[in-house]
């Protein structure tokens, strides 16, 4: 297994250097200039301002050289300063990454209990009204985007009854209870699609499962039923959706920027709108490319726990 997650981890380099590339280039396309939003307080900047300014943010150098003094940053660890403040990259995240680690850890924990145990459900009572309304509500969180149900529960109860959700974020060092009450509603809504996403195919591979002669075995020899879906039905019909969970908390990540904003979490969605606002160009590509090692890292610890979850299947085998 050692060995596995060797070569697992030098096949990751290239995917993590091309991740680099895209995103010093791609951050250069957005519309706008830095140097105007800083001179836009000025009455009339002259040109001679602007390059000083310029050369003093470094922005003057190639965009190839730029790339290059990146990488060698983040081999040391370093992903830069804020343009604005100066304030290390890397200090920036860690101050902002609690509320979205809590933020996501909370949606990834209903999403993945509700989505499996729905789809359970729906796999049990194939063809009776609880399984069409489960999976009329699956249909429903999938198609409506989470940023429309965000700010429906925000506006919609503040304009009839006068109920506003709490936007003043409370952290969890300073009062846990409270801090959950703020973060249950808006990880609930990132959960939605998720669970949705798993439920629909918890059922099919459970659908799959019960059909199989050993589930007909152990009925025959008169296990319970209870024990027969618990024991031999979740357990062999989860491995695929442990897959998609995986893929899944990349577009949860994602979710969790529109998220963040709409309640006001202080998290590090926030931080990238922010700071895509003002073109803030180290701490855009520091938050991205965090994001992008955390998903290829929980890929990674997806594939490893198939061995775990199913004895039969061999890591590196």
């Amino acid at each position: 297994m050692l060995k596995y997650l060797v070569s697992r981890i030098v096949g990751m380099l290239p995917a993590v250097f091309l991740l680099i590339f895209f995103v010093v280039i791609l951050i250069q396309l957005i519309p706008g200039n830095i140097i105007d939003l800083m001179l836009s307080q000025s009455s009339s900047p002259d040109l001679q301002t602007k390059q000083a300014l310029t050369k003093e943010l470094g922005l003057d150098k190639p965009l190839p050289i730029r790339y290059i003094e990146y990488v060698g940053g983040l081999l040391k660890g370093d992903f830069g300063r804020s343009l604005w403040t100066s304030q290390s990259v890397t200090k920036m995240i860690r101050i902002y990454a609690p509320p979205t680690i809590e933020l996501a850890i909370l949606s990834i924990i209903i999403g993945a209990v509700a989505g499996i145990v729905l789809g359970v459900i729906s796999a049990v009572s194939q063809d009776s009204w609880l399984d069409y309304l489960i999976r009329s509500v699956a249909i429903a969180g999938i198609s409506i985007p989470n940023f429309a149900i965000a700010t429906s529960v925000v506006i919609f109860p503040a304009i009839l009854w006068g109920i506003a959700p709490n936007l003043n974020f409370v952290s969890f060092t300073e009062n846990p209870i409270e801090n959950l009450k703020i973060l249950v509603l808006p990880g609930a809504i990132l959960a939605l699609g998720l669970s949705t996403s798993l439920m629909r195919l918890m059922r099919t591979t459970m659908l799959d499962v019960l059909r199989q002669d050993y589930i007909r075995t152990a009925r025959a020899k008169g296990v319970s039923e209870f024990r027969v879906i618990a024991r031999h039905g979740v357990r062999n019909a989860v491995i695929p959706v442990i897959t998609l969970l995986g893929l899944q908390i990349a577009f949860l990540l994602g979710g969790s920027v529109i998220v963040e904003t709409i309640f006001s979490i202080p998290g590090v969605g926030r931080l990238l709108v922010t700071a895509i606002g003002k073109r803030d160009y180290p701490v855009v590509q520091g938050i991205v490319v965090v994001i992008g090692l955390f998903v290829m890292a929980t890929n990674l610890i997806v594939d490893m726990s198939y061995g775990f979850l199913d004895p039969r299947i061999k890591i590196g085998g």
